[in-house]
């Protein structure tokens, strides 16, 4: 069995939980809190586990610690390969690749709670000020997603094709948050019809930051 060390409310550990889902792995998971008494994955002991103080961390049965969440994402659909999160065709593959890091790379990195964080606590920014900076870099790059979804016959059910891949495990959780913080998304029809869909799945419903046992 694996252990997923992870947030309930963290974007990356969200991606994580909705692929364990999907190809039906059971894990146990070990809650770490990214703000109570200063954060507790700034502990020794979640450092030891990963020196960035990020969640999540995949514990593997022989005890190995893998991080970053496409990359962990990519470790379980190497080694349980149904269902599929990741086409087999280079060209598909790079789609979803590239869809996925749209959020996961461009998007997230500079909308994250270390990043809101600085933002207020070292650089004075308002709350108003920095809720505007989160949803104006989350908006931007959900357009871009919007575009590339409208402008390719390989968007289907779901971003790529009639069965969810490694882009919806990253699309659900920036929904999650974009809706928290009141984006603007009336222009994202295709996004939020697909996200519906995902929505519609078991997998996704119980990978959802409430239904977790840390849940606040």
């Amino acid at each position: 069995m694996y252990r997923l060390h992870n947030y309930y409310r963290s974007s990356a550990s969200y991606r994580v939980r909705i692929a364990l889902n999907l190809k039906g792995l059971a894990y146990e998971y070990v809650p770490w809190h990214l703000t109570r008494n200063g954060g507790e994955t700034a502990r020794p002991e979640f450092l030891a586990l990963n020196p960035e103080g990020l969640v999540p961390v995949l514990e593997t049965a022989d005890g190995q610690h893998l991080t970053q969440s496409l990359a962990i994402i990519e470790y379980l659909d190497a080694l349980h390969p149904t269902p599929a999160l990741l086409p087999g065709d280079p060209l598909e593959r790079a789609r979803v690749q590239a869809l996925a890091q749209l959020i996961a790379c461009e998007i997230h990195p500079i909308n994250n709670l270390r990043v809101l964080q600085y933002l207020t606590n070292r650089l004075g920014v308002s709350e108003a000020d920095r809720n505007a900076w989160y949803r104006h870099w989350v908006e931007t790059g959900l357009r871009a997603f919007e575009a590339q979804l409208r402008a390719s016959d390989a968007t289907g059910r779901f971003c790529h094709g009639d069965t969810p891949t490694l882009a919806d495990c990253c699309l659900v959780p920036q929904i999650f948050n974009a809706q928290r913080f009141g984006c603007d998304l009336g222009f994202a029809t295709e996004t939020l019809r697909i996200h519906a869909n995902c929505e519609a799945l078991e997998a996704f419903r119980t990978a959802s930051p409430e239904r977790q046992p840390d849940a606040e």
